[in-house]
């Protein structure tokens, strides 16, 4: 009979180390398909795409605009050029400003003054973003312009 106790007093211990070795199974696979999930994110979930890397800064006059609620802003704004403009890019040719001085006046000449004032942050994010889409070569998908700098902003 004091076999029995002994093999009963047992078996709950077996049970616990069999349970703690499942346990441990679990957690090792558990840890190793986060790991795998995390490497393959890192090596494989990029875009494909390379950075532009960061060329000369072309900077261009200072324009007045007349605002749509009248007063004016006098904007200086300098081009943040890819390697690739440095390059040539846009048939051999160097960047032309003109096209960013252009979307400097539609931006800017629909702005009321307050919004030239309040929402400065917002009106250039708008502005950089239609710079670097009107100086993007979709056909090899190369950017020339990767950022734009507020050089000079006066108001009145």
């Amino acid at each position: 009979m004091s076999k029995k106790k002994t093999d009963d007093a047992e078996a709950p211990e077996g049970e616990e180390k069999r349970g703690g070795r499942k346990k441990l199974l679990v957690i090792v696979a558990v840890a190793l398909v986060a790991l795998g999930a995390g490497a393959w994110f890192v090596l494989f979930s990029g875009s494909g795409e390379e950075e532009p890397v960061a060329g000369e800064v072309l900077p261009l006059e200072s324009i007045a605009v007349n605002l749509a609620g009248g007063g004016y802003l006098k904007i200086g704004i300098a081009l943040q050029l890819t390697e690739a403009a440095a390059g040539g890019g846009h048939g051999g040719a160097a960047v032309d400003g003109s096209k960013a001085l252009d979307l400097v006046i539609s931006t800017f000449s629909q702005a009321q003054p307050a919004d030239v004032t309040g929402a400065r942050d917002a009106l250039k994010e708008s502005l950089r973003h239609q710079i670097i889409e009107a100086y993007t070569d979709h056909a090899e998908g190369t950017e020339m312009v990767m950022d734009v700098y507020l050089t000079e902003y006066v108001t009145q």
